[in-house]
């Protein structure tokens, strides 16, 4: 597979780097860090093209402009640049997307380890995290703050902005069979 990134998208995520507003900062960063790596990955053949449209101001505009002109995939987290891409007929590999499908899948009745971090909005809850960032509300677990419990999942839940897993702490599971999580 090749990538081919516009120059134009350097120029924007360097002024992105450059930005005074810390959190753009570290996007922009991100984002170069980023595209430095795969650029060095063997396997994917990266090429920084020049062309441009100067009569197209947005980046998204130009991006998909130029997606057009290449019969080219973009790649993307944006989700409305992903609306803007389907609606012109530009074909769209959502980043977003693929990072879900990658996810392995947890279902109720699994048991796993988690690091309760914080106290959850009901009385009572903790809250942890699995590796890709899934939230993980633990019912009875806020007196376990900071430490480390086993928890069974009682329900996944999948919401726009990601998914959620309800747990009880295994301890308190009475008489229910619960298999390991695969890590």
């Amino acid at each position: 597979m090749a990538m081919v990134i516009p120059q134009f998208v350097l120029r924007e995520l360097q002024y992105i780097a450059d930005s005074p507003d810390p959190v753009k900062r570290t996007r922009g960063k991100r984002g170069l860090d980023i595209l430095q790596r795969i650029q060095k990955q063997v396997s994917c053949g990266v090429t920084i093209t020049d062309k441009d449209f100067p009569d197209i101001k947005e980046v998204d505009g130009k991006l998909l402009a130029l997606a057009k002109v290449l019969n080219a995939k973009v790649v993307t987290n944006d989700s409305n640049l992903n609306k803007i891409a389907e609606l012109q007929g530009v074909s769209v590999l959502n980043l977003n997307q693929l990072a879900t499908a990658m996810r392995p899948a947890i279902l109720p009745g699994e048991v796993m380890n988690i690091l309760i971090l914080k106290e959850g909005k009901e009385q009572g809850q903790g809250i942890g995290y699995l590796e890709d960032g899934t939230m993980v509300v633990i019912d009875n677990a806020k007196r376990h703050m900071g430490r480390n419990v086993d928890v069974a999942v009682t329900s996944v839940l999948q919401t726009a902005s990601g998914r959620m897993i309800f747990s009880k702490l295994k301890e308190e599971v009475k008489g229910e069979v619960y298999h390991q999580a695969a890590n």
